[in-house]
């Protein structure tokens, strides 16, 4: 247990306060245990800093974790024993260590050494817990390894590579039905083996391509640069290439637009240290694509201006009617006008989205005082839903630079979300507060959630899950837009929700940032 002292951080340094604060970060970032502390004050008992070493142990980007609770990275695997002795100790305030299952960003197991420690103040209250990580991974896995028997192994080990014998052939047979073209490298990047729709699709034959450097095929459309570093680095570090944009105009087959993907084969014998390259066509894919974002941007342009002359007639309309009209005519002038805003917004979004899509958002980066953007913001959305309880709590007490309306954008769109996804009678719970050097805003609802499977989609572009479709039609784009505003605010946008018992979307914001 650590308890805050008065005077100097460091006692006989003879540097000031914010030198010494320096150094401390510098000592902490130097290493390689990975250090966060969380502020037990706030809701929820967010991290506020985090060291270079947290961030290769997990994956995660400090953007990303700044603001979340520790509990993250288990992501689903909850039920382990020791979650509840960390939970024990905590609420007690004692001092602790365990061994947890964590997961990077990507996905993939590591095993957690930890050891926590809170912080108390003069009065013996808990204000921080210092929590130090280790990847204890490759131990966890060596433990494991030594308890099965040498003869288990072996016999293991002779069985898949006698199967590995017998299926190869099979195998093949399945590779030339991929619609895929695959090339097989050696180490040093020559051709071993092609699929036949790689020759079907670049018009060559097995001798053009069988024995010859990848980069010397055809007319060295393959010879770039970038593609041999990243082929380079496939061998020593075993990192995939993924997804990696090739564009060139063949001189048979034209201009052509592909997928790359590599892989190192890691077995041991006659394959080891091969690649495999995979080659996706996504031409045709693109252009679709490109065709379908031109449509909806001309189409929301198109329908933008006879739809405001629509809403200008219904204004004047409106004025008028006499009060004395028939009841129903008024109501169905009131019914229209509603029905044009409401389209007029679902144009606006698609505007939004179709000018994120070409990159032509530009940012009006201004400064504001972040407490007073988020009141202003929630008291005029509370007007539009005077029947509805929105509690705000917290402060950040700071000045930002940030593009006011897109931020007001994201907060109405997370408030509308909470207010339409929940029931009539449940409060929306908006808190904000500062996390080290980010601003964090969370808006909390007690509707209908989401399952684990479709979290992972939320922010995708005209995601919409089946359940929620049926009960609330919409197109799925609002929270795609409020994503990626955020993204440009060099900020984090996520969930937290559990089917049912509502959500909790939160965002975080760099405190420091120049124009």
């Amino acid at each position: 247990m650590i308890e805050n002292t008065p005077g100097s951080l460091l006692p006989f340094t003879g540097l000031n306060t914010m030198e010494e604060l320096s150094l401390l970060t510098t000592a902490l970032n130097s290493t390689t245990a990975g250090i966060t502390i969380t502020d037990n004050t706030q809701p929820d008992n967010p991290i506020i800093f985090c060291n270079d070493s947290f961030e290769m142990i997990t994956g995660y980007k400090r953007q990303e974790i700044i603001g979340r609770n520790c509990r993250f990275l288990q992501g689903t695997d909850r039920a382990q024993p020791e979650l509840d002795k960390l939970r024990e100790h905590i609420n007690s305030g004692k001092a602790c260590r365990v061994e947890l299952r964590n997961y990077k960003k990507d996905g993939h197991l590591f095993y957690n050494e930890l050891y926590l420690s809170p912080v108390k103040d003069a009065k013996g209250n808990i204000r921080f817990f210092i929590g130090i990580q280790n990847d204890v991974t490759a131990r966890k896995n060596a433990e494991e390894t030594l308890v099965n028997e040498r003869e288990a192994m072996a016999r293991e080990v002779a069985e898949t590579t006698q199967r590995l014998r017998e299926n190869e052939q099979y195998l093949a047979s399945i590779i030339e039905t991929v619609r895929e073209s695959l090339i097989v490298l050696s180490p040093d990047l020559i051709v071993l083996s092609v699929n036949h729709h790689f020759l079907r699709v670049f018009q060559v034959t097995l001798e053009e391509t069988k024995g010859r450097s990848l980069f010397e095929l055809g007319n060295g459309q393959w010879n770039s640069e970038q593609l041999r570093v990243l082929l380079d680095q496939v061998l020593p570090t075993s990192n995939p290439v993924l997804d990696f944009e090739v564009e060139h105009d063949f001189p048979t087959i034209g201009k052509k637009l592909m997928l790359l993907n590599a892989y190192r084969v890691e077995l041991e014998g006659k394959y080891k240290d091969r690649i495999l390259l995979a080659i996706e066509d996504i031409t045709e894919r693109r252009a679709m694509e490109m065709r379908k974002d031109d449509f909806l941007s001309i189409a929301s342009h198109e329908l933008k201006t006879p739809l405001t002359t629509i809403k200008g007639y219904i204004q004047v309309a409106s004025t008028l009617v006499k009060a004395d009209t028939n009841p129903r005519l008024v109501n169905i002038l009131a019914k229209t006008e509603k029905s044009a805003e409401r389209l007029n917004n679902l144009i606006s979004e698609l505007l939004d989205m179709a000018r994120i899509q070409s990159g032509s958002v530009k940012l009006l980066m201004e400064e504001y005082d972040f407490d007073l953007l988020v009141r202003e913001t929630i008291f005029e959305f509370g007007d539009t839903v005077p029947d509805r309880i929105i509690k705000l709590e917290g402060s950040t007490d700071v000045k930002l630079l940030l593009d006011e309306g897109h931020l007001v954008q994201v907060i109405v769109n997370l408030l509308s979300n909470a207010i339409k996804y929940s029931d009539n009678s449940s409060e929306v719970n908006v808190y904000i507060g500062r996390v080290g050097d980010y601003v964090k805003l969370s808006v909390t609802d007690k509707g209908v959630g989401i399952s684990e499977d479709e979290k992972k989609h939320v922010f995708d572009r005209f995601f919409r899950s089946q359940h929620i479709q049926m009960k609330y039609p919409g197109m799925g784009i609002g929270l795609y837009i409020c994503d990626q505003i955020i993204k440009n605010h060099n900020g984090s946008l996520w969930v937290e929700s559990t089917h049912g018992e509502g959500s909790t979307f939160s965002f975080t914001i760099p405190v420091n940032q120049s124009l």
